[in-house]
């Protein structure tokens, strides 16, 4: 008798441990794949939410120094010639040096102005790729994540009731690891999604902005050409 009584005792301590090892360690096969699926999705957002920031960072800074001696070089092909190296992997340089090249191979300066612009918004689109890379990643996270993570909540719940049906004992203990498991991947679910969605507004409004700094560019470029 005091066996059973440890023995069910040790049962309720375990069961009773909501620790998020515990949690996962208890939770069934399906709840698992959700909660391994929406941690790695949070971790890999993670990566490029610091990517993009650190990219952003990058660009704003050399594309100001990059305009600044644009505009104070006496002429195009001037500064074209002696472009700083450290600009070179610049949107905006690469843009330049593009836009240039065909300038400089061109025999016929007939419709040059036309010819300038699409080349010009060939590659405002081209550095623009690069910048938005993995944004569809974030708004992706951001919208499909909460119902990941309900789809688990709502398995594990089921698997609460059957607990209840095959043990017949409508004790809150019964559920409570079953439940606990099942908003715990809600919980994932919000905590892939929310910094997702921030940040694909925050970088998507950032990619407007130096698309129309990119904008504005070509059409002074052109307009000295």
């Amino acid at each position: 008798m005091e066996a059973d009584i440890a023995t069910q005792s040790v049962g309720l301590t375990s069961s009773a441990d909501f620790s998020i090892i515990n949690l996962f360690i208890r939770a069934d096969i399906i709840v698992k794949i959700v909660i391994i699926m929406l941690i790695a999705a949070s971790i890999y957002s993670w990566a490029i939410i610091f990517e993009k920031f650190r990219l952003f960072k990058k660009i704003n800074q050399s594309t100001l120094e990059f305009e600044e001696k644009f505009w104070r070089s006496k002429s195009a092909e001037t500064f074209y010639n002696n472009l700083p190296s450290e600009m070179e992997e610049d949107p905006m340089a690469m843009v330049f040096q593009d836009s240039m090249q065909t300038v400089l191979k061109s025999k016929s300066k007939s419709n040059l102005g036309d010819r300038l612009t699409n080349i010009m918004t060939t590659n405002i689109e081209k550095q623009m790729s690069v910048i938005e890379k993995n944004f569809t990643f974030l708004a992706t996270v951001g919208a499909t994540a909460p119902f990941i993570g309900l789809f688990g909540t709502v398995w594990g719940i089921m698997n609460s009731f059957q607990s209840i049906a095959i043990s017949r004992n409508t004790s809150l203990a019964i559920v409570a690891p079953g439940i606990a498991e099942a908003l715990f991947a809600t919980a994932l679910g919000l905590l892939a999604a929310i910094p997702a969605v921030v940040a694909y507004n925050k970088f998507n409004s950032d990619a407007k902005k130096y698309y129309n700094k990119l904008e504005d560019f070509s059409k002074r470029f052109i307009a000295i050409i």
